[in-house]
């Protein structure tokens, strides 16, 4: 028989987790050293869904939001630490290689692995702590050594010109914040955020706000309540192109994570219902903390396939709108998702034709979809993409379908200055926000049903008269 553990053993094991992942104790740190020990394990857990993500090319989420769950507790240093390990991930992942110091219990644990390397040959200097840390620092001369061969190799003078290589510029973007008027109004949003920031309301959207761009809202009262959101600008535009009239039956098609779902709920007044529809589970969770920020009572969420739905089912009879934003490339929020911090970015790997052709054929079934509600009013189609094969191609396939049901495009945002490409006659109603100069590269399509204008012949019956003068009159005007 083999021995008993012990208690403490027991311990041991049980925060191991029994699969030698994971450090069997904490080390006991204080201050400084604490903190950066657990942003490093913090940043690690986001670090792998990230990269899974991306390897995967099915993103949960983006890099911002991730961080700033309520889960994360030191978001600033969080953040910092993902966007640094990643911006030298290339190199980092050339050392390790080269230096060939990682066993397979540390390549299970690589992301951990790949922030403690950031951290010992550019960042802060590391602690003996964890056994991360101490297995990582007993190879620093090594890992230094590889590092200053790999500048030689490519010919670089530093490390600046290395990342230069294969690394796009940062982009500096304004900060915009959504004022969900279900809580506050917006010049009570306006004057509660001027205390601390320059803060100015947008010409085009009546509860949208701007301020300076790397402005840190995250930990602010007015966001950790549901009363601001912060939204972009171009994302902010879909739920008012659809302007659903209070006590509409709305539909919003892909819903998650919520944030344009809120907006029709604001614009409704928590009047009328909105069917908030998602399919994957995990989105589910991040929908429903989003609608119970916002303090909207009108959303019911649904987990289905809104493909599934009978548009002719009776409860579904009253929807007159539809918000259709589908699964799309992303392309056109790469910069503000910190997508281009990603290793599928770097060198072109991202263009990816059998995927967009996927998501385009998904994307024109989804709107005939929506096309087919019989008492549908108005139907708004948006991405998040910059591509023509999710935008205007998708819109050109499904007009002979769309006019079928009675359906035109329409200009939303008159005013806007960025229409559709012009690859078809119509064109000019679509939308289109440029990320150079908006920050986010959105497209928006808006489908009314068209207004009988001619009013039908009313067919009346003569009424007999005796009096042959009223009889011919009536004749006169009205025809035999």
């Amino acid at each position: 028989m083999g021995r008993v553990p012990t208690k403490q053993q027991k311990n041991n094991r049980s925060k191991d987790g029994g699969d030698g992942t994971q450090e069997k104790q904490k080390p006991s740190l204080k201050g400084a050293e604490r903190s950066a020990y657990f942003a490093r394990r913090e940043a690690a857990k986001v670090l792998r869904v990230v990269l899974q993500g991306d390897a995967n090319r099915r993103a949960l989420a983006s890099i911002k939001s991730l961080i700033y769950k309520p889960s994360v507790r030191n978001k600033k240093a969080t953040f910092a630490l993902i966007c640094q390990t990643l911006k030298h991930l290339p190199i980092i992942k050339d050392v390790l290689e080269a230096s060939s110091i990682l066993n397979t219990k540390w390549k299970r644990q690589q992301e951990l692995v790949y922030i403690i390397v950031y951290d010992i040959l550019f960042g802060q200097a590391v602690a003996v702590a964890g056994d991360a840390e101490k297995y990582l620092m007993r190879h620093k001369n090594a890992l230094q050594s590889t590092l200053k061969q790999l500048l030689l190799r490519r010919n670089v003078k530093n490390v600046k010109q290395l990342i230069a290589l294969n690394q796009l510029p940062d982009v500096s973007l304004p900060r915009y914040v959504r004022v969900n008027t279900l809580k506050l109004d917006v010049d009570s949003a306006l004057l509660e955020l001027q205390q601390k920031y320059s803060v100015e309301k947008d010409d085009l959207l009546p509860d949208l706000l701007i301020l300076p761009p790397g402005t840190d809202l995250h930990d602010h009262p007015l966001v950790n309540n549901g009363s601001i959101f912060m939204q972009g600008k171009a994302s902010s535009m879909v739920a008012p192109a659809l302007n659903p009239e209070p006590g509409w039956e709305v539909i919003d098609a892909c819903a998650a994570p919520g944030n344009k779902t809120v907006h029709l709920a604001a614009l409704m007044k928590r009047k009328g219902r909105i069917i908030a529809c998602e399919l994957n589970k995990q989105r589910i969770k991040r929908l429903k903390e989003t609608i119970k920020l916002s303090g909207a009572s009108n959303i019911h969420v649904l987990n289905e396939d809104f493909l599934n739905i009978d548009p002719k089912a009776p409860s579904y009879s009253k929807v007159k709108a539809i918000l259709l934003d589908p699964s799309c490339s992303g392309s056109g929020t790469a910069a503000s998702r910190l997508d281009h911090l990603l290793p599928s970015k770097a060198a072109g790997q991202d263009t990816d034709m059998e995927r967009l052709n996927k998501l385009a054929a998904f994307q024109r079934k989804a709107l005939q979809h929506a096309l087919s509600f019989p008492a549908v009013e108005k139907i708004v189609y948006s991405t998040c993409s910059i591509n023509q094969i999710e935008n205007e191609d998708v819109i050109k396939s499904v007009l002979p379908i769309a006019e079928s049901h009675g359906f035109e495009l329409v200009k939303p945002f008159p005013e806007w200055h960025c229409r559709g490409l012009p690859v078809f006659k119509g064109s000019e109603n679509l939308v289109r926000t440029d990320p150079a100069t908006d920050g986010e590269g959105f497209f928006i399509a808006l489908f009314a049903k068209k207004k009988n204008v001619q009013k039908k012949k009313q067919h009346f019956f003569p009424r007999i008269h005796t009096d042959p003068f009223r009889t011919w009159l009536y004749y006169r005007l009205n025809g035999p």
